[in-house]
């Protein structure tokens, strides 16, 4: 899976636990206004990117932002775990009412690697409590197919860190092939 078909425009979920490799790979994928992501949307309404007491007025922005992007016909990849139903159900409703396709891009890598990496993130740590939940809760999701029926357009589905490095995608018309 070298390249991921992307429509442009379309939403961008990414899924994984804290210490996947989200963000990087948003980074490296991504320009930088395509991506809304949790930990900067806490920086501007808290105190900093960790701020944990300022994720209900995050995602608020966050979803303000997305329904703009979406509305404006534009690219928009949301940069949070999504790793609970409810947080994937609420960004396909706001894709659905725009009319745009959603796709999903999980990282199921290792749990071991996911909890090493997360160890030595630079700056915030998460609790290692916190991504095993995380972890548990994609186990559930990928394991049951939740994804492919909660209604993306695709999925893909990420489980090696090399599948992971060597990804890009590829923008496509959202009726291209």
């Amino acid at each position: 899976m070298p390249a991921l078909a992307i429509p442009d425009p379309s939403l961008v979920v990414l899924v994984g636990p804290a210490g996947s490799g989200k963000s990087t790979f948003a980074a490296r994928c991504f320009e930088p206004d395509e991506v809304l992501a949790s930990d900067a949307m806490r920086a501007i309404v808290g105190r900093d990117e960790s701020d944990q007491a300022a994720t209900r007025s995050a995602f608020a922005l966050l979803h303000r932002q997305l329904a703009a992007r979406l509305r404006d016909r534009r690219l928009a990849v949301v940069d949070a775990t999504n790793v609970e139903a409810h947080a994937r159900r609420a960004l396909l409703q706001r894709a659905r009412a725009a009319g745009m396709p959603a796709v999903a891009i999980v990282l199921d890598l290792p749990p071991d690697l996911v909890l090493r990496r997360n160890e030595a993130r630079a700056g915030r740590v998460v609790n290692a409590a916190v991504v095993r939940h995380h972890l548990a809760r994609l186990r559930t999701a990928v394991d049951h197919g939740l994804l492919e029926r909660e209604g993306f357009n695709v999925v893909y589905r990420i489980r090696a860190p090399a599948e992971l490095e060597a990804l890009t995608v590829e923008r496509r018309s959202p009726s291209a092939p």
